[in-house]
């Protein structure tokens, strides 16, 4: 096997193992989130708080979402958000971010730029889980793209270096 076509292969590799790590994580937040009760008004004081800090320090959040394929599976993909505004009106939140996309199994890991920043908009609204006893989660998902859906943003995860991608 000729050496160029080993690493691509091993590179392959490390694509799909990058890809089952985010759905693992995508899932295990997704639980955490459900058993915890996050409700719709912390998560839309969670983002009121990343727009401020987005304004004043320029900082993105780390977001993993959802995208479905057009064989209808969806799989994990992993960015950062920032947070330009978080707008409500009576029932109805939506968020305004920009979306720097870092990595898709299609694309493989992404350095900020190697991808333009997508501007978006997030709509935050609970959603009632019938198969567990009418119990509602808070969910997050794009209006602009419909195949990107159930974002999840980590607090704990900032960075403030990506204001030159964010055009």
């Amino acid at each position: 096997m000729a050496s160029s076509q080993l690493i691509e292969q091993y590179r392959q590799w490390q694509t799909f193992q990058r890809q089952d790590q985010l759905s693992r994580e995508h899932f295990g937040v997704v639980q955490r989130l459900e058993d915890a009760r996050a409700t719709s008004k912390q998560v839309v004081e969670a983002y009121r708080s990343m727009a401020e800090k987005a304004s004043k320090e320029g900082a993105c959040y780390r977001t993993l979402f959802l995208r479905k394929r057009d064989d209808q599976h969806a799989l994990p993909c992993e960015g950062w958000l920032f947070v330009r505004r978080v707008l409500s009106e009576g029932n109805s939140t939506r968020v305004r971010v920009t979306l720097v996309e870092t990595f898709t199994l299609e694309d493989g890991t992404l350095a900020p730029g190697d991808k333009p920043a997508r501007k978006l908009t997030l709509e935050i609204f609970e959603q009632v889980q019938v198969d567990k006893g009418m119990r509602t989660s808070v969910r997050v998902d794009c209006l602009d793209a419909p195949e990107d859906y159930h974002f999840i943003t980590l607090l704990d995860a900032v960075r403030g270096d990506l204001r030159p991608y964010l055009k």
